[in-house]
This record gives structure tokens, C-alpha cells and sequence, in this order.
């Protein structure tokens, strides 16, 4: 038997899961847990942690495509319009994820290795909103995959 579509399935979901679930849990859980700590502790802090994500936001992105792709291959011209919405949400959340991961970053890793807090809060407070944007469009990529 074939599980090739089974397996793609099984990727994708592996990798949303890493990637929405990790924004989940930065935002709602790790962020607050932080707001009581002096500057340069909770940015450092959030700095690691975010570099350590945003790798494996990486490899769930790869994983994500290659599988996504597979996936619409298996329905050709005739995907539903759910699954090309859901393929449209996904992209734009890419793009959201190399604006975060290579644009602003750096300036938060920059700012936190040169001590400088109130640049690395205001970097730090863009991340957050790029991030609650991202987390709403993958909960409405979700909701496009149920209803799929």
C-alpha cells in the first residue's frame, strides 16, 4: 500500500502544530511568565527562546511546503477552494515569518548583545505584533483546513 499522501498529511500537521503551537505558547504563556523580570534578563531570554524557535519554524516551513505541495498534487486543478485558501494563508504566513525572522530579529538580537534595553523592548513589542498577527492567520488556516 501507498501512504504517500498519509505521511504528507501526517508532516504537515506535525509542522503546524510546531509552528502555531510555539506561537501559542510564546505569546500566551512564556511572554507573561517574563513581564515581572528586569529587562535584560527577560530579553535575553526572549532572544534565545526566539532563536531557538525561529529554527524550527525553518524546518516546519520546509516541511509544510514539500508536504502542502504534495498534497495539492494529489488534487490537481481541482483542489477545493478551502485548500487553495488555506495554501494562500500559508504563504502570507511565510512571508510574515521572513519579515519577523530576518528583518526584526536581528535588531532584537543586536540591541540585547549591546545592552541596549529600550531599543530591545521596542524591537522586542514589533516581534509581539508581527507574531499575534501571524497566530491569527494560522488559527484561520486551521479553520480552512477543518472545513476542507
Amino acid at each position: 500500500m501507498n501512504y504517500t499522501y498519509e505521511i504528507a498529511l501526517f508532516l504537515h500537521i506535525l509542522g503546524v502544530v510546531v509552528w502555531v503551537g510555539g506561537m501559542t505558547f510564546a505569546h500566551f504563556f512564556l511572554r507573561p511568565a517574563t513581564a515581572d523580570l528586569a529587562p535584560q534578563l527577560r530579553l535575553a531570554l526572549l532572544e534565545s527562546v526566539l532563536g531557538r524557535f525561529f529554527t524550527w519554524v525553518a524546518i516546519a516551513i520546509v516541511a509544510i511546503l514539500a508536504s502542502g505541495a504534495l498534497m495539492m498534487a494529489h488534487y490537481g486543478a481541482y483542489a477545493p477552494w478551502t485548500v487553495k485558501a488555506m495554501a494562500a494563508t500559508g504563504v502570507v504566513m511565510m512571508l510574515l515569518f521572513g519579515h519577523i525572522r530576518f528583518a526584526l530579529f536581528p535588531k532584537l538580537r543586536r540591541a540585547v548583545q549591546s545592552q541596549n534595553w529600550a531599543e530591545g523592548a521596542l524591537r522586542m513589542a514589533k516581534i509581539r505584533t508581527w507574531v499575534s498577527i501571524n497566530l491569527v492567520l494560522g488559527i484561520v488556516t486551521i479553520a480552512l483546513a477543518v472545513l476542507a
